[in-house]
């Protein structure tokens, strides 16, 4: 009697861990990383292949540890996000994925990640172990906290670009530090209210912290934050200038843009939108054509003054 071959189903599996990997890792968040340049691109120094492959490393430095961090987050989280009504079809919460294997994955990623860093320069390896710790700490614990949990958020976005200066040796101005601080901190304060207010009365089973977050702090919060931005960015746009002897007043030119971009951001959380920033960015249309802007603008103030 001839044998009979019985099909596997050992390759689709692979197939599924390899893609739920790839998912874990979480590719789109990896837009966030671009603040990497925004040090190096002020100073004027990226049409230099040196500074620009060294910003590229940090940003590769940056991309690791933040996927490392989600590995982690999320395995902590498995239980919870299984009751959430879109992260239940994370890779993890789906059963798609081996929790050992995230947590295993998470720490090679964040150990490569570091050891990138400091292959290039030691200030960039020690601010990419910072971005480590301090987003390993939030995920245990000071997610758990109201406010914290927000300016640690905004924290990460500000040691992202403190990653690109290190990894390029330029300064970082006192009025650099500061729009990048409240920026995060306005952009992170919509994404919580965005959060409460889809959520409702479910958060108290997925995310407890999010029940402190009313309309009515969330919206101070924003308002804050981006009038901070706001009268920081312009006192730096005047500062740069005032070093500068370009015929053309670029930086003072590129005030309107950034204000219309605040203002078009904040019309976006308003209309409750901001719950994931990075797809907001790479969805609002007339958000880019504004961002692209100020790019241009900023740049032509960067690379055509002396």
């Amino acid at each position: 009697m001839a044998r009979t071959l019985e099909p596997t189903v050992d390759a689709p599996r692979s197939t599924s861990v390899v893609r739920g990997l790839l998912l874990l890792a979480r590719p789109k968040q990896w837009s966030k990383n671009v603040l990497v340049f925004a040090a190096p691109g002020a100073a004027g120094v990226l049409d230099d292949a040196g500074p620009l492959t060294d910003t590229l490393i940090a940003l590769l430095a940056l991309c690791l540890a933040a996927s490392g961090t989600y590995f982690l987050n999320d395995a902590r989280d498995v239980e919870a996000d299984r009751r959430h009504p879109t992260k239940r079809r994370r890779p993890l919460a789906a059963g798609i994925v081996p929790i050992r294997v995230a947590y295993v994955g998470g720490v090679l990623l964040m150990v490569a990640a570091v050891g990138l860093g400091l292959a290039l320069r030691w200030q960039l390896g020690l601010t990419v172990a910072g971005y480590v710790v301090l987003t390993t700490v939030y995920s245990t614990w000071l997610k758990t906290i109201a406010v914290v949990d927000v300016a640690t958020v905004a924290a990460g976005f500000v040691l992202r670009a403190i990653a690109g200066a290190a990894a390029t040796g330029v300064p970082i101005s006192d009025w650099f530090f500061i729009v990048t601080t409240f920026g995060s901190l306005f952009m992170v304060s919509g994404k919580r209210g965005a959060e409460a207010a889809e959520m409702g009365q479910g958060a108290t089973e997925t995310r407890a912290v999010l029940t402190a977050y009313t309309p009515t702090f969330t919206a101070y919060l924003r308002a804050v934050s981006s009038s901070a931005v706001l009268v920081a960015y312009c006192l730096w746009a005047f500062e740069k200038a005032d070093a500068t002897t370009a015929g053309v007043p670029y930086y003072q030119l590129s005030i309107v843009p950034f204000a219309v971009a605040i203002l078009r951001y904040a019309l976006v959380l308003d209309q409750g939108r901001g719950s994931a920033p990075e797809e907001v960015v790479l969805a609002d249309r007339p958000l880019q054509v504004i961002g692209a802007v100020w790019a241009v603008v900023f740049a032509l103030g960067v690379y055509t003054s002396t």
